[in-house]
């Protein structure tokens, strides 16, 4: 039988084009989250960026002008975290990354080491280098297992695109012959793990997304209720586009909102 949103019980929710765009909070998001809040609904904010650790992308989301806590954030450089911890817990670790993706594997136990690591983990960064990159094709080449935080190949900034996570880990793929296990969005692997996060099932869960690629495919093939938002990069025309549909298409978020009996989104005035 398909699910209905009234079914929900648990939402995950991607960041960038679902709760805020160009640094600023979408219409309805501040309300979402506190209505999920002030409903004690267990919730996740997802995002691929491993660059910030969940504190700093709280401050950042409060810049903007949403309050969402730390431990409602989840990282494509935790979910990797979560994923080696069941792999080899206490491995070694060489890392070219940052705070994000440094911070998490580090809090999980994992030695950090440029000598003969268990695992490479690539994660975004701005500061790549010719050596760190080197070192990295070195040692998965004698043996260590590649593993990325994500696949995305490019980032936004003001001036235009910038090489992200997944144009590295291709130079680094190209160079060993070898291909990295991606745990970040759209493997379905982050989303089991910020299931178990919250302690929740599949079958009540809920994903917001704007892509259909990421956020779409991989919370239909983890088994949850999808909801594609156009407030991203996704229009109507395009998702028509791919061989699989979401539960259901909103314009934005603040169509999630639920009205009290007096019209209001549910605060108390």
């Amino acid at each position: 039988m398909m699910r209905l949103r009234s079914d929900v019980r648990a939402w995950l929710t991607d960041m960038d084009g679902v709760l805020v765009h160009e640094e600023q909070a979408l219409p309805g998001a501040q309300e979402l989250i506190s209505q999920w809040t002030r409903t004690e609904t267990p919730f996740l904010v997802l995002t691929n960026n491993s660059i910030f650790t969940p504190r700093d992308l709280s401050a950042r989301l409060r810049d903007s002008g949403l309050e969402v806590p730390e431990d409602h954030i989840w990282t494509s450089a935790l979910a990797t975290a979560t994923f080696l911890e069941q792999q080899q817990p206490g491995a070694s670790v060489y890392v070219i990354g940052e705070a994000g993706t440094i911070t998490a594997l580090h809090e999980a136990g994992f030695v950090l080491t440029d000598r003969n690591p268990d695992f490479v983990v690539i994660g975004e960064t701005r500061t790549y280098s010719f050596e760190s990159i080197t070192r990295a094709i070195r040692l998965i080449d004698a043996g260590s297992r590649f593993i990325v935080t994500n696949p995305d190949a490019t980032g936004p900034s003001n001036d235009g695109i910038l090489p992200a996570t997944g144009a590295i880990a291709a130079l680094v793929s190209e160079a060993t012959q070898k291909k990295p296990y991606v745990v970040g969005k759209p493997n379905p692997m982050m989303f089991r793990s910020a299931l178990n996060r919250i302690g929740v099932h599949s079958e009540h869960t809920g994903m917001i997304g704007d892509r259909m690629d990421t956020d779409i495919v991989a919370g239909m093939e983890a088994g949850l209720h999808t909801v594609l938002v156009l407030t991203g990069i996704t229009t109507r025309e395009s998702a028509k586009k791919f061989p699989f549909r979401p539960s259901e298409i909103v314009e934005g978020v603040h169509e999630l909102v639920e009205k009290d009996s007096t019209g209001g989104d549910g605060e108390e005035r």
